[in-house]
């Protein structure tokens, strides 16, 4: 009897939040997994930690011709495309260079998957913020999507062209909708991270304000982990199609700072003030994910409820702190 051939995959964006959960899934699983990072082989390889050894590494940007070469060489049965910038701020800044990394290097990879490796699965890291100022709340695959930013237009941009060229083409590439997730791994610029490492700097008697704007915005916010099991799941389907991946249930920034604040048993009144410069303009839709489809079409379910990954981020944050 022939033994099974080990399933292959290549992340891009490997060394971030997202693609160290999956190529820690990934490797759990059997796969062989190779990791595309833009950094030089010398740096660190940023949150992929458990596993590195394992991993086979290819330095380039993905929408890179000679990257593209060594991606279609690498043979992967599943391509995970995640790299991308993920501070909506910075795009406001670099607009055009947004718009390359995220729509350019989706056509780019798409294309050269379709043309040398037909066999190969897809899958297409999106964005809620695609949805913007929707006419809907919550949100699914059907939604009228209103960019409000050059990120989430771009986003929508590489959204769009998934379907364009899976409906042309029939490759089997897959669009995930995803709605704000966090974890423990979240770079510190982020405001969940702000806040959790905050609480854990006044828990050690470290500072003793937190300053943020509006806490009454509202976000969808799920567990890293769980969302990138989604993307996994999708490609196992019989068939491509969009997923929204998201919890389905909102939470203001208030709350956000309950959470995390009552974590370490610390009242969040004493602690708090607001920025008025830090105040966004009110958004009138709340972005929260429908992610109806992806739970019957998948049987995705989330494992780590909300207060659950406030509290991970909060004492991972103590942990860090205390060395």
């Amino acid at each position: 009897m022939t033994a099974a051939r080990q399933p292959r995959a290549l992340i891009t964006g490997i060394t971030g939040q997202d693609g160290s959960f999956l190529a820690e899934e990934l490797l759990a699983r059997g796969y062989a997994v190779t990791g595309v990072t833009r950094r030089a082989p010398g740096d660190g390889l940023g949150l992929v930690v458990p596993g590195r050894a394992a991993i086979t590494w290819l330095h380039g940007d993905p929408a890179d011709p000679a990257t593209l070469a060594a991606i279609v060489g690498a043979a992967p049965d599943e391509l995970y495309h995640l790299a991308a910038p993920t501070f909506v701020p910075d795009a406001w800044e670099r607009p055009a260079a947004t718009m390359a990394a995220i729509y350019g290097s989706t056509v780019a990879l798409l294309a050269a998957i379709s043309a040398q490796a037909a066999e190969c699965r897809v899958f297409i890291a999106g964005s809620g913020e695609m949805f913007g100022d929707a006419p809907t709340s919550p949100q699914d695959e059907d939604t009228e999507c209103r960019p409000r930013n050059p990120y989430a237009t771009a986003k929508l941009a590489a959204h769009q062209f998934v379907g364009q060229w899976r409906a042309r083409t029939g490759c089997f590439a897959v669009s995930g909708i995803l709605f704000n997730h966090e974890s423990e791994r979240r770079p510190a610029r982020f405001v969940s991270r702000k806040i959790t490492r905050a609480v854990a700097e006044i828990a050690l008697g470290r500072r003793q304000r937190l300053e943020l704007g509006d806490l009454s915005a509202v976000r969808d916010w799920s567990y890293a982990g769980d969302i990138m099991h989604g993307a996994w799941l999708s490609l196992q389907h019989e068939r491509p199609d969009d997923y929204v991946f998201a919890s389905g249930v909102g939470h203001t920034v208030a709350d956000l700072v309950a959470a995390a604040f009552a974590h370490a048993g610390l009242d969040p009144e004493k602690h708090v003030s607001i920025d008025p410069d830090l105040v966004r303009a009110v958004e009138t839709v709340p972005l929260v994910g429908d992610p109806g489809r992806a739970r019957a079409v998948l049987g995705w379910q989330p494992t780590v409820d909300y207060a659950e990954m406030i509290g991970r981020m909060v004492d991972a944050d103590m942990t860090a702190l205390q060395g």
